[in-house]
């Protein structure tokens, strides 16, 4: 099944419940998604289970959707695909295809012990200064039994003034590939049209300004903080 047979698998199948993931600060339940010939294991969000935050605006479940839509669009595949259903059992909220992984192995573990890994976690590392990610945790990097990297829980993403916050900065310093380069380019002109609907006209803008500072540079930030641009808790 290609990635986007699994988006409209998510988008028209219908939901079971199977249970609420007890970790997530935001109600996060696990679901079946199914038509008469195919099903998949999903994360579905909730508006209704969302915490109030003080520097993002209500419906974070929508900028799990505009990640998942910038990543599709670059051809990194690094956010699982991802739907809004407004028909879900607890109402409007994404749903996200279910990646199976080691629960043990997160972040450090890869960079530590797979350095196969190596190249898709530094285009993880660039993906999130791009979409701004406010919540890289150790634990919210996955890897498939493919031997694929995924990230998930991208709902603090694109807020326009630079909050990002993540684990991942042993890629500090280095040169962004030529390849990512090429793939970030055409974004300089023309985001995913979609965007329009998910983002802020200030937070799209926003997107553009820190792939022009990326590329400029050449290489990826350092944290300039002194260690302070890391979540809480780590993984």
């Amino acid at each position: 099944m290609t990635t986007h047979d699994d988006e409209a698998l998510l988008a028209t199948g219908e939901i079971e419940l199977i249970g609420l993931i007890e970790s997530s600060s935001n109600s996060a339940l696990l679901a079946q998604v199914s038509t008469e010939g195919a099903s998949s294991m999903a994360i579905y969000k909730p508006e209704e289970g969302e915490r109030p935050l003080r520097d993002f605006p209500p419906r974070i479940y929508r900028r799990e959707r505009a990640a998942y839509v910038l990543s599709d669009a670059l051809g990194w595949d690094i956010v699982p695909p991802t739907v809004l259903r407004d028909d879900a059992p607890f109402g409007p909220g994404s749903v996200q295809k279910f990646v199976p992984h080691d629960p043990t192995q997160h972040y450090f573990t890869l960079y530590d012990s797979h350095p196969e890994t190596h190249e898709q976690l530094l285009r993880v590392a660039v993906f999130d200064v791009v979409a701004n990610n406010t919540d890289r945790k150790g634990g919210h990097v996955l890897l498939d039994p493919d031997g694929h990297v995924w990230g998930i829980d991208q709902g603090l993403c694109f807020s326009a003034p630079f909050k990002l916050r993540t684990v991942i900065w042993e890629f500090a310093g280095e040169e962004i590939p030529p390849e990512l380069v090429k793939d970030l380019e055409p974004m300089l002109d023309d985001l995913p049209s979609e965007l329009e609907d998910l983002l802020f006209p200030v937070e799209q803008l926003a997107i553009q300004m820190r792939i022009t500072e990326l590329l400029e540079a050449g290489r990826l930030p350092f944290d300039e903080t002194g260690g302070y641009r890391i979540p809480w808790p780590p993984l």
